[in-house]
């Protein structure tokens, strides 16, 4: 059976992952992003995996481009299956330091991009009554932290935005899913290439994932869909956290996440030319520079890859103990 994804930002970091985890379970994979070089090179992997790949370089923020690219996909792939938004650009710095005009860019490929890539694939997808699209979100989108506050508003927008997208599909009575992965910190390229007004070198907030972490979940919620996803320890803490004392987390995210999201010791590694307004040429991969850092595994990422087998030992666990309740019972008889 052919299965045929297109992954946003599958050029590098997160998506790149995402493209080859896709890859490797049978996918046909096309890969939208704005920089060619990393773009063919991810069709390249597409294409030694055995499967098909379709290169489409444009900007998510440019609603009639990502329209265009839909139709080459289903004109040179087949119908749209799985649709991936995981693109994003940033600023790092303080909001008032931050121009105005950079802000602004960040929301509309972040945000924007995310609702056009939806849009796209929504129009070809309801009419059939079948698909998928995956929100790649953040555990900041339910947190925000200092120093990055165009990309938590963003993420928290594409929280509410999906919720009401969802609860329209539902009330029409759409079999098509919309689902979100929220993911915790990841060992990716953006910290290099990101615009940044802070002193040393932009760092993820530990604990950092390898972004074939999320790629995997990303997968997982693509054969088997589920609503909400939540990805890593990390993700689950701070969501919870949240939850239960929002003011402990504002003290705490100003206590020590201005200083948490700089690494003085990576001041003399490569530091790339912004890719906020354009991409950066050549083809720089999945990973960023914190793989000695990063965690390959955590085991509630292995539960979210396993859920069926993870609800069979539940499930398995409670009819051994309602056996033993049962003859423990009847011996009291």
């Amino acid at each position: 059976m052919t299965r045929v994804a297109v992954v946003t930002g599958g050029s590098a970091g997160l998506g790149r992952a995402t493209v080859r985890e896709l890859a490797s379970r049978g996918w046909d994979v096309a890969v939208l992003a704005r920089g060619a070089d990393g773009v063919h090179a991810a069709v390249a992997e597409v294409e030694a995996a055995g499967r098909r790949g379709l290169a489409l370089v444009a900007d998510v923020s440019d609603r009639q481009a990502v329209e265009d690219a839909a139709d080459r996909v289903e004109a040179e792939l087949g119908p749209i299956d799985l649709w991936v938004n995981g693109v994003m650009v940033g600023v790092f710095g303080k909001f008032l330091d931050t121009a105005p005009e950079d802000f602004e860019r960040a929301l509309d490929v972040t945000y924007l991009g995310f609702v056009n890539g939806t849009r796209a694939a929504l129009t070809r997808m309801v009419p059939r009554d079948r698909g998928q699209v995956i929100q790649v979100g953040s555990a900041l989108g339910f947190r925000g932290i200092p120093l990055q506050a165009a990309y938590c508003g963003a993420k928290h927008a594409i929280v509410g935005f999906t919720e009401s997208v969802v609860s329209e599909l539902l009330e029409q009575g759409s079999k098509v899913q919309v689902s979100r992965v929220d993911m915790p910190a990841l060992n990716t390229i953006q910290f290099n290439w990101v615009k940044t007004k802070l002193p040393h070198h932009p760092q993820p907030v530990a604990p950092i994932y390898q972004p074939e972490v999320g790629a995997r979940a990303i997968a997982a919620t693509a054969e088997r869909p589920r609503r909400r996803t939540w990805v890593g320890e990390s993700t689950v803490y701070t969501i919870l956290g949240n939850r239960i004392s929002g003011r402990f987390a504002d003290w705490y995210a100003a206590k020590t996440l201005v200083q948490g999201q700089q690494a003085e010791d990576k001041d003399g590694d490569e530091t790339l030319p912004s890719n906020l307004y354009e991409p950066v040429p050549g083809d720089h991969g999945a990973h960023g520079i914190f793989d000695e850092q990063a965690h390959e595994w955590s085991p509630q990422t292995w539960w979210v890859e396993h859920r069926r087998l993870g609800n069979g030992l539940i499930g398995a666990a409670l009819g051994v103990a309602g056996l033993a309740v049962a003859t423990a019972a009847g011996r009291r008889r």
